[in-house]
């Protein structure tokens, strides 16, 4: 099974804090991202870009517009896209990600989201 890997953040939490310190957190998290990519189940690890562009159906005419949509206190700020027998196993992985392991991650609002990924490949 194919498991989508949600983090999020509250980005004013860290906006707060000096430069300095947020890039000592970041060092904090390089060995655990080393170790999530040793359990040979990941797929691909992407961080995302603040910038948003939303296509809708509008009148029959595709709209875009330029985001942030919703008034919220948290963004997604990275997702990937790991492999695992089961819910448990994705959990197990995925709670070797920096989101969980850093002490950091609980005062900036850091969290993982893991959805199951219904494939619907080519035929």
């Amino acid at each position: 099974m194919k498991f989508l890997c949600l983090g999020y953040l509250q980005p004013e939490k860290m906006d707060e804090r000096p430069k300095e310190e947020i890039d000592a957190v970041m060092r904090e998290c390089r060995p655990h991202m080393e170790e999530l990519y040793k359990s040979g189940q990941v797929i691909i690890d992407a961080g995302l870009s603040m910038e948003t562009t939303c296509l809708q159906r509008v009148n029959g005419k595709v709209k875009v517009t330029d985001g942030p949509f919703t008034e919220t206190k948290e963004i997604i700020g990275g997702a990937f896209l790991i492999e695992a027998r089961d819910r448990e196993e994705a959990i197990r992985i995925a709670s070797l990600h920096p989101t969980v392991q850093v002490g950091a991650g609980e005062r900036f609002g850091w969290r993982i989201e893991i959805r199951p990924i219904d494939y619907f490949g080519p035929a």
